[in-house]
């Protein structure tokens, strides 16, 4: 998405390293959050974590150009905690593209876009995951949202849509699927599979403003109709840019969402044993004041590690605890210290083996971070 920005102020920031959980009921409550072990240039942004099935971790964040556009970069960190020096994969402005590389991200193919659509209006927020023998992915479409001034930012006349396609491994996309015809502008969206199929999550729209979290499963062939995960009741007269996160091992699924109901911001947590059919209550999480920009990752045990921006009087810190099906959770812990302010956009972790790896900006100095939280002994 592109938005307009003010400007702001950059607060200092630190890391806090080795990070522990005293007191947490048992020892798979508590991490160890370790040294930055990568450091991307001043500037970057925009970063996403992405675990593979042999134990890597590939990061990806965009650098400014000289030119005024965006660089796409990735770098790899293996098993072993050595990283790859970074790659460009390729230079542009801003559009929703795809690339494919065949020998782990050393050459790739020519972009190409994941849609038919050739409107000048927003196209963004994409959720991809692995599906057969390529890609499904979806992401916020608003070739609807013509005939009005900001259309092309997503704030035109007709209303945001959210729409899916699978991607085979030559590239081929299949058919395009619409999946709501109305829904939150500029939040994330979400996509995870089960062993039942595929779940998507996104914040709804509906013509009060009401903004809850959706829910739509692929199974057999066909979308399931949108339901809520929870009814929360918050009407908001514009987007939140705060969207949800999934994850899953087998049939259960966990979501991790930001609301915020008469003014009471809050951020949940709620499971599925039913790969997303049905939803247990939500489990509040946060520890008082928080921001949102959630992450969640299942682990082995079937509990979720769940990831947050929390307001503190100086600043902000992303905040992690795991969380139990029974609504049991250990104390949050410190991933990293942060900024409330837009530009430190939003925290990403991801499961590698027994070891968290955390992506975040540090504002002050100007660029994306990542560091890994280990299991306490």
């Amino acid at each position: 998405m592109l938005v307009k920005r003010k400007r702001y102020r950059p607060l200092p920031l630190s890391f806090l390293a080795a990070i522990a959980c005293a007191g947490c009921a048992d020892a798979g409550d508590r991490y160890v959050v370790g040294a930055v072990e990568f450091s991307a240039p001043a500037g970057s942004q925009a970063h996403n974590l992405h675990a593979t099935s042999d134990g890597r971790v590939v990061l990806t964040w965009h650098e400014p150009t000289s030119g005024g556009g965006s660089a796409l970069k990735l770098a790899v960190r293996e098993a072993s905690g050595t990283w790859s020096e970074p790659r460009t994969v390729r230079s542009y402005a801003y559009h929703v593209k795809l690339a494919i590389s065949g020998d782990h991200g050393v050459t790739w193919s020519k972009p190409f876009s994941p849609h038919r659509d050739v409107s000048p209006t927003e196209h963004g927020f994409v959720s991809m995951v692995p599906w057969e023998h390529g890609a499904a992915l979806i992401w916020l479409d608003g070739r609807a949202m013509t005939g009005g001034e900001g259309a092309d930012h997503g704030m035109g006349q007709g209303a945001m849509t959210i729409r899916f396609t699978t991607l085979d491994a030559d590239g081929k996309l299949g058919e395009e699927t619409l999946l709501d015809d109305r829904t939150c502008e500029c939040c994330q969206t979400a996509l995870t599979q089960t062993a039942g199929g595929l779940v998507a999550a996104y914040r709804d729209r509906s013509e009060t403003e009401l903004r809850n979290i959706a829910i739509t499963k692929f199974v057999g062939g066909f979308w399931s109709e949108p339901t809520p995960v929870h009814d929360d009741g918050w009407h908001f007269p514009g987007c939140p840019v705060n969207g949800p996160s999934l994850s899953a091992v087998g049939d259960t699924v966990a979501i991790a969402w930001f609301t915020a109901p008469e003014e009471q911001r809050r951020v949940s947590v709620a499971f599925s044993t039913d790969a997303g059919a049905t939803w247990g209550a939500p489990i509040r999480v946060d520890d008082g004041r928080p921001v949102g920009r959630v992450d969640l990752e299942m682990l082995a045990d079937g509990s979720a590690l769940v990831s947050w921006l929390e307001s503190r009087r100086q600043g902000a810190e992303v905040l992690a605890r795991r969380v139990e099906r029974t609504g049991r959770m250990g104390k949050p812990w410190v991933a990293a210290r942060s900024s409330e302010e837009r530009a430190s956009g939003f925290p990403r972790m991801v499961r590698a083996g027994d070891e968290v790896v955390f992506a975040w900006v540090d504002v002050g100095d100007g660029g994306v971070r990542v560091a890994v939280a280990k299991p306490a002994s």
